[in-house]
């Protein structure tokens, strides 16, 4: 069966920056989880107003509509999933196996990164929402995202490998 790697965890945790870096690594096809946002969620967001699980099905549903009608094997996509409702609705939406990788990083950092990031909607004021929301899955690669990329990526490089 064909597999999907999803890069979880809050904002600032390094999904994005870590995804696009190990897809360039191994030559996978990348999905960034934020341009599947509806304008309306993405709107609320940055108004600094949490999503509901509501809110997020469209969003949930063109990640895995483009996971589907994608080809290549592996795909890996940075997304938030911070909570079962998500992660059911992406896995039951799409064809694949999927492994789940959860950056975790101290608040500390995250704020950090946060307020040093420009011209995006996610702000500081949103973290202890997201941070609250996040269910961890029992059954992913927990990896601690609070050291250099590259010794991040060479983590979820070997778990992957042990969970093949």
């Amino acid at each position: 069966m064909k597999r999907l790697i999803v890069i979880m965890g809050v904002a600032a945790s390094g999904k994005s920056t870590i995804a696009s870096r190990l897809s360039e690594a191994e030559g996978w096809k990348y999905l960034e989880g934020d341009e599947f946002h509806p304008e309306a969620n993405v709107e609320k967001m940055a108004g600094g107003t949490p999503l509901t699980n509501k809110d997020r099905e469209a969003w949930i549903d063109a990640m895995a509509l483009a996971v589907v009608e994608n080809k290549s094997d592996p795909i890996i996509l940075s997304c938030s999933a911070l909570n079962a409702f998500v992660r059911n609705r992406l896995q039951d939406g799409c064809d694949r196996a999927v492994s789940w990788v959860y950056l975790k990083v101290p608040r500390e950092e995250l704020i950090r990164r946060i307020e040093e990031r420009e011209n995006h909607f996610m702000k500081r004021a949103m973290l202890d929402s997201q941070l609250s929301t996040l269910e961890p899955p029992e059954d992913c690669l927990e990896v601690d995202a609070d050291h250099s990329i590259e010794e991040t990526i060479n983590t979820i490089k070997s778990g992957l490998t042990l969970q093949s």
